[in-house]
C-alpha cells in the first residue's frame, strides 16, 4: 500500500477505491471527505457528533458516518481497513485514534498533505498549479494572511487566504476560478501533521513564515518543545524566500535550522532599521531592503507610518505583520507602489485592537482574539496603562510572566473567566499594588456586563479599557468573537444607559479590591 499511496501525488492519480478514515466532520472535516469522494475514493467518516447539515450531506456524496464516543477505537473502524486515515486538526498526537492508527502502521495524513497531493485539480495558464504562500506563529497569522493576500490581489495575482483562517484549503484548491497563489494560514496542529510527511512530494511552499513564538496549545502538543518543533515546519522544503522575525530569535533558529531547497533566501523583518536582506523601519518609513538589487546601499520604499495611522494599523505588531505580508508579496514581486495602494484600503478584522467605544474621554478597545499571554502583551504594548480586562481559559499556559512583564503598568485588571485563580494569584506576586476585580459570574449574559461596569466604576478621562483576554474563551463563550461581540454589546449598552454619550466615572463609591482579593 505505501507505494500506491506514493504514486497519489495528482489529481488524476488513480484514487478509487482507496480505503480513507476521515477523522472529525468540522468544515475541515467535511472537505476532505467531499474531496475524497470526488475522487472515488472509499470514504469513513469517524466523528464524536456531527451536524445536522454534514450528517445529511454525507451520503449524498456517497461517504459513510460513523457517530459516537472516541475515547477508544470504534469497532466500524477497526473493521474498515483503512489505506489512510486523515485527521481534522483538532485531533492531537495522542488522541486514541490517532495513536492507534500509527501503532497499526497505517498512514496518517493532514488536510494539507491530502491538498497538496491533489493542487493540480486547476491550474494557471501555464499549467501549473497555484503556487503556496505558508503563514504560522503564535500570534498575527490571520491578520499577516489576509495583508499577504490582499497585497498580491492589488498586485495584479489572483490569490485566496485559506487554510486555519476559516477556508479549508481543500476548497480553495477545488475552486474552479483557479489562482495564482494561495496564502496557507497554517495552525501548529495542521503543522504537526505534516511533520509525519516525507518524501520528494512533501508540501514546497514557494515562500514561508514563522510571525513569532510564544507558549501556547501545550495541552495539545504536549510541551513547548514539541510545539515549538511543529511550527518549525512551516520552513521545511521552502524554494524561494524563509521569512522570519529578527526580534524573535526562535524564528531564526528555525529557518537555520531547516532543510530548504537550495537558493532560498533567508529574509528578517522588525520595527528597527534593516540591514540587507531585510525589511523594517528607518524614520517612521516602512522599507525593504531584501528586494532590490543595490540593496547594500539603497531601500525601497513602502508606506509610512503616518498612513497607516490614517487605517488604524500603527500598533507595534501589527507593524510587523505588515513587513512580514510585504517580504511575502515582495517575494512573488509585487511591487512597492501595489503595497502601499493595498494598505490604504486595509482593515483588522472585528476583535482586534478594535475601538468599539468612545465616551467621556474614555476608549473601550476589543482585542478578545488575544487568546494567549504573548497576543495580550502586544495589545498591552500599544495601550500602556489601560484597564486591563483579563481571563478565561490558559489552556495550560503560565501566565504569571506576562503579569510580572506587563501587569504592573495597567492601572486596573477585571479578571473573568474559570482560571481567574492563576491570574489574581500571579498579580497578588508580581503587581500587588494593581487594583483588582474579579467577575464571578458563570452566566454568559452576566460576565461582560459586570466586567464592564467593573472597569467603568475606575476609568476616567483619557483611559483605555483593554479587553486582550490573554486566554481562551470557550470556558464561557462560544468563541472569541462571541465574546468581543459581548464586550462591545456591553459598553453600547453602558453608554445608552443614561441617555448620553457613556457614564464612566458614575460610581466612585464602589470600592476598589487589593491584588489578589477573591
Amino acid at each position: 500500500m505505501s507505494d500506491r499511496l506514493a504514486a497519489l501525488t495528482s489529481w488524476h492519480a488513480d484514487w478509487k477505491g482507496l480505503k480513507v478514515a476521515v477523522l472529525g466532520l468540522s468544515m475541515t472535516g467535511f472537505s476532505v471527505a467531499d474531496t475524497l469522494a470526488e475522487l472515488g475514493a472509499d470514504v469513513l467518516v469517524v466523528t464524536e457528533t456531527a451536524s445536522e447539515e454534514y450528517a445529511r450531506l454525507l451520503p449524498v456524496i456517497g461517504a459513510t458516518l460513523w457517530e459516537g464516543p472516541l475515547d477508544e477505537v470504534p469497532a466500524a473502524l477497526a473493521d474498515f481497513g483503512a489505506d489512510v486515515v486523515i485527521a481534522s486538526p483538532g485531533f492531537a498526537p495522542h488522541h486514541p485514534v490517532v495513536a492507534w492508527a500509527r501503532a497499526e502502521g497505517i498512514a496518517v495524513w493532514g488536510d494539507l498533505e491530502l491538498a497538496w497531493r491533489v493542487r493540480d485539480k486547476v491550474v494557471r495558464a501555464d499549467g501549473a498549479p497555484a503556487e503556496w504562500v505558508l503563514i504560522t506563529g503564535t500570534n498575527g497569522k490571520t491578520t499577516t494572511t489576509q495583508l499577504t493576500a490582499t497585497m498580491l490581489v492589488q498586485g495584479g495575482l489572483r490569490a485566496a487566504p485559506c487554510g486555519n483562517i476559516g477556508i479549508p484549503v481543500l476548497d480553495a484548491v477545488r475552486d474552479p476560478a483557479g489562482f495564482d497563489v494561495l496564502v496557507v494560514e497554517v495552525s501548529s496542529h495542521q503543522l504537526w501533521y505534516l511533520s509525519l510527511q516525507a518524501g520528494p512530494d512533501r508540501v514546497s511552499p514557494y515562500a514561508s513564515v514563522c510571525l513569532n513564538l510564544a507558549e501556547d496549545h501545550l495541552e495539545w502538543h504536549g510541551s513547548f518543545d514539541a510545539y515549538r518543533d511543529a511550527k518549525a515546519q512551516v520552513y521545511d522544503n521552502t524554494r524561494v524566500a524563509c521569512v522570519y522575525n529578527k526580534s524573535d530569535l526562535a524564528t531564526r533558529s528555525m529557518v537555520e535550522d531547516a532543510e530548504v531547497v537550495d537558493g532560498c533566501r533567508a529574509i528578517g523583518f522588525d520595527l528597527g532599521v534593516p540591514g540587507p536582506s531585510d525589511l523594517g523601519v528607518v524614520d517612521d518609513i516602512l522599507v525593504d531592503r531584501a528586494f532590490l538589487e543595490e540593496r547594500r546601499t539603497n531601500a525601497l520604499e513602502l508606506t509610512t507610518l503616518d498612513e497607516l495611522a490614517a487605517a488604524g494599523l500603527t500598533a507595534p505588531h501589527v507593524v510587523a505583520n505588515i513587513l512580514a505580508a510585504a517580504a511575502l508579496a515582495r517575494s512573488l514581486g509585487v511591487e512597492p507602489a501595489a503595497i502601499r495602494d493595498a494598505l490604504r484600503t486595509f482593515r483588522l478584522d472585528p476583535h482586534r485592537i478594535e475601538v468599539v467605544g468612545v465616551a467621556d474621554g474614555v476608549t473601550w478597545v476589543d482585542d478578545s482574539k488575544a487568546t494567549n499571554p504573548h497576543a495580550a502583551a502586544s495589545s498591552l504594548t500599544a495601550y500602556p496603562g489601560a484597564i486591563w480586562v483579563v481571563g478565561g481559559l490558559l489552556k495550560g499556559v503560565d501566565i504569571s510572566g506576562l503579569v510580572a512583564a506587563r501587569g504592573a503598568a495597567v492601572k486596573a485588571a477585571v479578571v473573568i473567566g474559570v482560571d481567574r485563580t492563576e491570574i489574581t494569584t500571579a498579580f497578588a506576586r508580581h503587581a500587588p499594588s494593581v487594583p483588582l476585580f474579579e467577575v464571578d459570574h458563570t452566566d454568559t449574559e452576566d460576565v461582560m456586563t459586570e466586567a464592564v461596569a467593573l472597569a467603568a466604576d475606575v476609568a476616567r478621562d483619557g483611559d483605555v479599557v483593554l479587553l486582550a483576554p490573554a486566554a481562551a474563551s470557550f470556558d464561557q463563550f462560544a468563541s472569541y468573537s462571541d465574546r468581543g461581540t459581548r464586550f462591545a454589546a456591553a459598553v453600547q449598552a453602558r453608554m445608552q444607559g443614561d441617555g448620553r454619550e457613556g457614564d464612566a466615572g458614575d460610581h466612585d463609591d464602589r470600592p476598589s479590591r487589593p491584588g489578589g482579593a477573591d
